[in-house]
């Protein structure tokens, strides 16, 4: 697909759209990483401190992992994806793909604050050695109060903005000719199935669909982004040369 927004194809954005590429495919790999350890050695979402210290003695890597230290370096991966996006598509809708930027940052920011996995590590070590009653208790209050933030306000602030903000991606999209409907449709259905989470029971099943959507929608997007790497390419190659007048 040609897009027909020279702005699209200036060649300086072409690092940047690099950058969101390479940026889009390590997020799919944090992904599938993340889906494989969840399948393997589930997290006790529902569990209290105590299971989760259990998990990380166990295996402190594991336990990272489902405390999802890999999706917070997802959610950084995400900010030169989202400022490729932004300049890839800001002459579509400057407002909406402005507030795109902004929402996003918003959301990175609240979801590393949510994601305290190494203090959870430090207190799981802490508990282990502790020597007396007290300091096992206070521990454990302390990892309680982890396991609030991690089930917290900023947790629910920021899935919801990540939602959010995929269905103004996909609008912006819809009306751009630089990416598919079919890119657009697939972060549409991405967002819907997000909120599946809110529901009893199937919620977290519901999510799953959301991150094989998500897993897509990132492919097709590094895709795309390469592709208007190398276009930018081909602009820059037309420029002539301005050689100066002696």
């Amino acid at each position: 697909m040609e897009t027909t927004n020279s702005e699209a194809t200036d060649p300086r954005w072409k690092v940047l759209y690099q950058l969101g590429g390479a940026a889009a495919l390590s997020m799919v790999g944090i992904i599938v990483i993340q889906l494989i350890v969840f399948m393997t050695v589930p997290p006790p979402l529902e569990g209290t401190a105590i299971d989760w210290f259990r998990l990380f003695q166990k295996d402190k890597f594991v336990g990272l992992i489902d405390f999802e230290l890999l999706m917070v370096v997802y959610t950084i991966l995400s900010i030169p994806l989202t400022l490729a996006l932004y300049f890839a598509l800001r002459q579509t809708n400057q407002a909406f793909s402005t507030l795109f930027v902004l929402l996003g940052l918003l959301g990175v920011m609240c979801f590393i604050a949510a994601r305290p996995a190494f203090e959870m590590l430090y207190l799981s070590d802490q508990f282990a050695v502790a020597t007396t009653e007290a300091q096992k208790a206070a521990f454990l209050a302390a990892g309680e109060a982890k396991l609030a933030t991690f089930h917290g306000t900023t947790f629910q602030i920021s899935y919801v903005l990540g939602s959010i903000n995929g269905l103004i991606i996909s609008l912006v999209m819809l009306r751009s000719r630089i990416f598919s409907k079919a890119t657009a449709y697939v972060r549409i259905a991405s967002s819907v199935f997000d909120f599946g989470l809110y529901i009893p029971v199937i919620g977290v099943l519901l999510s799953i669909f959301s991150v094989l959507f998500l897993f897509a929608w990132n492919i097709m997007v590094a895709r795309r982004l390469f592709q208007l790497a190398r276009s930018s390419s081909s602009q820059a190659s037309k420029i002539p040369l301005k050689v100066p007048v002696s």
